[in-house]
């Protein structure tokens, strides 16, 4: 027979075991409740965190728009830079502590790693690195302030940019800007779309619409860009000639000659006093009535000085001046201007023979800025090759025309060039029956963030190069 007490106690047995489990599950549901918590706490946390490392690079950017030469966050000494963070209702929440790299020598680019904090959790942190820089003017492989061709040979690698027209019927393979949307194209005097090409079929005139001749500009073209004031990528060659006439820099005053023939050799330079000049043959003639003419090519010098390329890089030459060789681990400006300034006593660069890096790293770079034209001579290298930014202050950069009755140099085979071309006025290196065969035109991308010394820079202030959450 049945006895009730047994199921009474079977009852309790189950009950007591169904409780457990209900504790338990009710255990754990608490358990996981309190940790999602937690990390919704800790995830809250560690969003503050970030946001607060962020407002210290934020702040650093502001610091620096308003003192840009300050990277000790106006101390005077050296860091971490600690700094409380607050709410909106002024209350601390957090910190932010910031290290800050200045630019090394010759360059604009500062690095600045922000750590944040937050004082609900001190063992949160979050760690954020940027790099910001200032850009050179050299963001162009070409800037010009007047009209400019470019023959079907020329090849040319990085933005082209005029305040003028441009006939461009080479290769573009990075972007052609003119400041104008049409201009009368000084050769043809016809009225022409700002940027134009005649290669292969040409291009209509305006107001027809603009194909996009991928073939000619690979990167495109574009028409009525705001313009650039051309004085404010000229050197301050007073500034120059001063940096120069100091202790750690190098000054040549007037030669009381024709100029002075620079010779680099590596990390030293050879100074020479250019004393004759060749004489151009009775029919070598300045057939295109060009200012300027001349064979601006050496006969006769001496040498003048020696010495190793100076400390801070700024070298000045008051007269002429011709500039050679090669250089390696060197960053360098080279000048020349005669003072007071006067245009009819305007001082030239010529470059006959090739000027050349040995890194192209951004650790060597030359700068020659030209109070007038930088030339290159009738008695150049067959096959020349200029790695510099040119600057031509008030003049052209370019090539005279040499007839065929010059010699055997009227005619040379090419013209390879890595940096950026600045010129006031209309370039040219070739002429049809006279120049460079072939002309390329590189890009230094290195110019744009490590310019040589003294090398205008823009006036729009750090720009943001890298962003990188380190932790």
């Amino acid at each position: 027979m049945h006895n009730p007490r047994n199921r009474t106690g079977q009852l309790a047995v189950e009950l007591l075991f169904l409780s457990a489990i209900v504790i338990t599950l009710v255990g754990g549901f608490v358990s996981l409740a309190a940790s999602f918590l937690n990390l919704s706490v800790r995830a809250q946390n560690q969003a503050q965190a970030f946001a607060v490392a962020e407002a210290g690079i934020e702040y650093y950017q502001w610091h620096l728009a308003y003192s840009s030469q300050d990277f000790t966050d106006g101390t005077g000494h050296a860091g971490p830079y600690v700094h409380t963070y607050y709410n909106k209702n002024g209350t601390p929440i957090g910190q932010f502590s910031l290290s800050i790299t200045p630019p090394p020598q010759g360059s604009t680019v500062v690095t600045i790693t922000s750590t944040g904090g937050v004082l609900a959790d001190a063992s949160i942190k979050k760690v954020i690195t940027v790099r910001l820089g200032v850009p050179s003017f050299a963001q162009y492989a070409w800037v010009l302030n007047s009209p400019v061709a470019f023959g079907t040979t020329a090849q040319v690698y990085g933005t082209i940019y005029s305040n003028n027209g441009i006939h461009f019927d080479g290769v573009a393979h990075n972007l052609v800007e003119s400041a104008l949307t049409t201009y009368t194209d000084p050769d043809s005097g016809q009225n022409e779309w700002a940027v134009y090409t005649q290669s292969g079929t040409d291009d209509p005139q305006p107001p027809t619409a603009l194909p996009s001749r991928p073939d000619v500009f690979t990167a495109g073209r574009t028409l009525g860009v705001p313009a650039i004031d051309f004085a404010g990528i000229t050197q301050d060659l007073a500034t120059i000639k001063s940096l120069a006439q100091s202790s750690s820099g190098y000054y040549a005053p007037s030669s009381t000659a024709l100029g002075y023939d620079l010779f680099l050799t590596t990390t030293t330079f050879t100074v020479y006093k250019v004393t004759a000049t060749t004489t151009p043959a009775s029919r070598c003639t300045n057939d295109e009535n060009q200012a300027g003419w001349d064979p601006w090519s050496i006969q006769t010098e001496s040498v003048y000085a020696t010495g190793t390329i100076p400390q801070n890089g700024e070298m000045f030459f008051a007269d002429n001046l011709w500039v050679r060789g090669h250089v390696n681990g060197v960053r360098v400006t080279i000048a020349s201007g005669r003072f007071p300034v006067n245009q009819t006593t305007y001082s030239n660069i010529t470059v006959n023979n090739s000027i050349t890096y040995g890194n192209f790293n951004g650790s060597d770079t030359i700068a020659l800025v030209s109070q007038n034209n930088i030339n290159v001579g009738y008695a150049s290298d067959d096959n020349l090759v200029i790695d510099a930014a040119l600057i031509a202050q008030n003049g052209w950069i370019g090539r005279y025309y040499y007839n065929s009755h010059c010699g055997g140099n009227d005619t040379r085979n090419s013209l390879t060039t890595l940096g950026i071309m600045a010129t006031n006025l209309r370039s040219a290196f070739a002429y049809g029956s006279s120049g460079f065969t072939t002309r390329t035109y590189n890009y230094d991308a290195n110019l744009l963030y490590s310019p040589p010394p003294s090398f205008p820079l823009t006036t729009n202030g750090y720009t943001l190069i890298s962003w990188e959450e380190i932790q």
